[in-house]
């Protein structure tokens, strides 16, 4: 027995280096596909050999300690392809502390996230932030420590393994334009440390931040105005885009790209399998310029891209950039030279609001049409309400030819989903408004925007009907856009707007935290409860999530357009994919509308399964049809 032992560690010992041997074989061919663009964009940017050299050796040691587990998931994406492009993802974005308290109790709740069909899972922002200073997370002190009170981690570690054996991604932000003023670098640079006052923008002498601000717009003009924040202890300005506790990173140091690539290859070898990069367009700055979208930051985007698929080729990158489409689509890079994997689908979302509130389908038609004239190969996340305010960033030279003026509609807009204009069902709070320029965002859930939250508190049940039928109206249109569908957690089950946000001193001057309550499990208890609206507005979703799922039209490789009809209000989108055809109509106003098909044919009403020969159809208000074509 003793020699079989022997004979066995032998065995095992020589299999270790082989397995080591074939890891190196693997990183090495990787980073040959990649070196030599890598290195030229490197030098392009930095001109520094020895911090290339160093970036090469730390990705070899992130790739080193990257688990089997995940180097094997990273291997089973390489083969095939494009992952995330299924038409059966569904994604949801949560926060962790709403949601399940912390990172444990979410592991907790897989099984109702499963039950909801979602397998991509955006975890909001949960690393370390200053408390009262944190904008939603957005004010990261530690990228590589999870907020005390929401765990560990190695909590998060654990979450990830759990999600990938039940067939879930993770998705996390990775907020590389700045930091809080917590972090330990702002620390060390406020003490007047150069080494790591260079790591931001500091300047003593204030012409440099009244250049700037003649050519770089405000983000917050309201809540946090200019550019720039004066430390009256350090006799400084530096720059602040956002708040004046998120202090700029200044990637034209290459300390900082080679620091935050470290951070951003760490946080993947917790296992997140979607990193979204936050404020994309805004991380590289030159004065005299808007810094925004400059030439520099797709240089870093596309090195990220590649450091990524040289040590942890399964992540995908998910752009933030809340812009029009002709500046979004940049981001996604070339065929050749790939940057994003995905992008937000921004305008269409502002878009489809204002087609909810004028009745009117034609710029969102004329949207729809730009997007889907864009390659196929493009992956957009498509979704009707996120954790932020909806900013009303819309066509208006369009708008203008069709007599509609800025000023005024936006004004329009936000009255309409205040509920303040005649025949408006929606509730919601503005944020960020600008008593001189009358500008506005707006705040307010899915549900509370349909008509659920006005309907309940009058105890109407027509009125309640049809905000249902509205929301699910809605989502519906959601799915049938090319890319991935997400779901803000909550809207599967109606949640309406939460006020209570204005008892808490840290969260009442920020209204968005209307949509960012608790998640409401006592609603979730309901959703099997016959004619509960929980019930219909969950099984609702989950009859469409289904039909997504297994009908080919609904493939991310279909050809994909609008076409024309005699009523604005009605939105027509038809989807093609081999021989078969779907059109899908969608009737944006209270009245119920005659729809004729094309032609005289026989058709499939996807959602009641009924196939017949059809010429007209019957929509009421505020609902949807789609039918596949025999």
């Amino acid at each position: 027995m003793a020699g079989k032992a022997g004979s066995r560690k032998k065995k095992t010992a020589a299999a270790k280096p082989a397995a080591v041997k074939e890891a190196d074989r693997i990183f090495a061919e990787r980073l040959g596909r990649h070196h030599d663009e890598l290195r030229w964009l490197y030098m392009e940017l930095y001109g520094n050999d020895a911090m290339f050299a160093e970036l090469c050796e730390q990705m070899k040691r992130y790739y080193d300690q990257r688990n089997a587990k995940l180097k094997k998931l990273d291997r089973e994406r390489e083969a095939a392809g494009a992952w995330y492009r299924k038409r059966d993802m569904l994604g949801m974005m949560l926060y962790i502390d709403n949601f399940a308290g912390n990172i444990r109790g979410v592991q907790e709740k897989l099984s109702y996230l499963e039950k909801c069909h979602v397998n991509y899972v955006h975890l909001m922002p949960f690393l370390d932030t200053p408390k009262g200073r944190s904008d939603g997370g957005y004010a990261v002190a530690d990228f590589r420590k999870v907020r005390p009170d929401l765990g560990t981690m190695e909590d998060l570690a654990a979450l990830a393994e759990q999600c990938h054996d039940r067939g879930i991604s993770l998705c996390m932000d990775f907020v590389m334009n700045h930091t809080s003023e917590d972090h330990e670098w702002a620390k060390r640079a406020r003490q007047g440390d150069g080494e790591y006052m260079s790591r931001y923008f500091f300047c003593a002498d204030p012409a440099i931040p009244a250049e700037y601000e003649k050519t770089v717009p405000q983000v917050f003009p309201t809540t946090a105005p200019g550019n720039f924040t004066y430390l009256p202890q350090m006799g400084h300005f530096v720059l602040t885009t956002f708040y004046p506790y998120q202090w700029d990173l200044n990637y034209g140091n290459p300390r900082v790209f080679n620091e935050m690539m470290y951070n951003f290859l760490y946080l993947a070898n917790q296992g997140m399998d979607i990193i979204r990069i936050d404020a994309v367009p805004y991380i590289w700055k030159q004065m005299g310029t808007n810094c925004r979208n400059l030439p520099q930051v797709h240089t870093i985007v596309r090195m990220m891209r590649m450091i990524g698929e040289i040590v942890c080729p399964g992540i995908v990158l998910l752009g933030e950039v809340v812009m029009e489409p002709d500046k979004v689509a940049p981001y996604f890079g070339t065929v050749e030279k790939p940057e994003c994997h995905m992008l937000y689908n921004v305008t269409t979302m502002a878009t489809t609001w204002n087609t909810v509130a004028t009745r009117d389908a034609r710029l969102l038609r004329k949207q729809m049409d730009i997007v889907c004239s864009l390659p196929r190969e493009y992956t957009f996340l498509n979704y009707l309400r996120c954790h932020d305010d909806i900013g009303w960033g819309l066509d208006y030279g369009t708008l203008s030819s069709w007599g509609m003026r800025e000023i005024p509609h936006k004004r329009f807009l936000n009255e309409y989903f205040q509920g303040k204009t005649e025949g408006s069902v929606s509730r919601g709070e503005l944020y960020n408004e600008d008593p001189i320029t009358q500008d506005a965002r707006f705040c307010g859930t899915t549900a509370s925007m349909c008509g659920v939250e006005s309907a309940g508190f009058e105890q109407n049940a027509f009125m309640m009907e049809q905000a249902i039928r509205k929301d699910l109206m809605l989502h519906a249109y959601m799915f049938t856009q090319s890319g991935i569908p997400m779901l803000y957690s909550g809207d599967e089950v109606g949640q309406v707007n939460d006020y209570s946000y204005k008892e808490d001193p840290d969260k009442a001057p920020d209204s968005r935290y209307i949509h960012r309550g608790a998640f409401p499990w006592e609603l979730a208890d309901r959703i099997e409860e016959k004619g509960s609206v929980q019930e219909k507005i969950f099984a609702g979703l989950l009859r469409l999530e289904k039909i997504r799922a297994g009908e080919a039209v609904f493939g991310a490789d279909a050809q994909v357009y609008t076409k024309d009809y005699s009523d604005d209000s009605i939105l027509w989108i038809v989807r093609r994919s081999g021989e078969e055809e779907l059109h899908a109509v969608f009737n944006f106003s209270d009245e119920g509308k005659t729809i004729w098909m094309p032609e005289r044919a026989v058709y499939t009403d996807l959602v009641t399964g009924v196939t017949e020969e059809v010429e007209t159809v019957e929509l009421s208000g505020w609902d949807f049809l789609w039918m596949k074509k025999h």
